[in-house]
């Protein structure tokens, strides 16, 4: 049986990666989570060719391109223990998108089942990123992150949407309140309990 992904997107400071932490703490059998930020982090760390190429864009606040870590995220789906994998802040551009695509359906291990998109404003998004006193040099990267961002995310809704995979979750709400409707869609429209 092929492997349940869902893809979780949301804006710079949305909250993504603390909403669905929470969400896969309540069903640690039944769901992985993959964090791209992650598994980035952890590759410039190590000094790999893959962090070392990753870091050129990261510290300007650019994209890293899909096929520079798509083959590293399917190896991670693959070999996770659980049949449903939620993959954090993936795809980020256009260009991603369609390399996963073309990726998904080369590989039939692997089913995208749902795109979330945690959506909150961009003031919201600022304020959760960078608190209260941030430099300028802070507020210049997150400007050019949700530049980055806005221009690309249109277009990746409607990808999404006409196949009736989109999901838009309210990421203004209170935590729980947002947990509780992930983990309720999950449930319902992932089949969340079921083989």
């Amino acid at each position: 049986m092929p492997k349940k992904l869902i893809l979780v997107i949301g804006a710079p400071g949305s909250g993504k990666s603390t909403d669905i932490k929470l969400v896969t703490n309540r069903h640690e059998n039944e769901i992985t989570t993959i964090s791209i930020g992650a598994l980035l982090r952890e590759e410039i760390k190590r000094d790999t060719v893959i962090g070392r190429i990753a870091q050129k864009y990261v510290s300007k606040g650019s994209l890293v391109p899909g096929q520079v870590i798509m083959h590293e995220i399917f190896e991670l789906i693959k070999n996770a223990p659980t049949k449903i994998v939620l993959v954090d802040s993936f795809p980020r551009g256009l260009n991603q998108m369609k390399e996963l695509g073309d990726a998904l359906f080369c590989n039939k291990d692997i089913k995208l089942v749902s795109v979330v998109e945690i959506r909150v404003s961009e003031e919201i998004a600022k304020k959760r990123a960078l608190g209260d006193n941030p430099s300028k040099e802070e507020e210049e990267l997150f400007a050019h992150k949700m530049e980055v961002y806005n221009a690309l995310i249109g277009e990746i809704e409607n990808y999404y949407n006409k196949d009736n995979l989109l999901k838009v979750i309210d990421g203004e709400k209170d935590l729980d309140t947002i947990v509780e409707e992930i983990d309720s869609y999950l449930e319902k429209q992932v089949a969340l309990y079921k083989d």
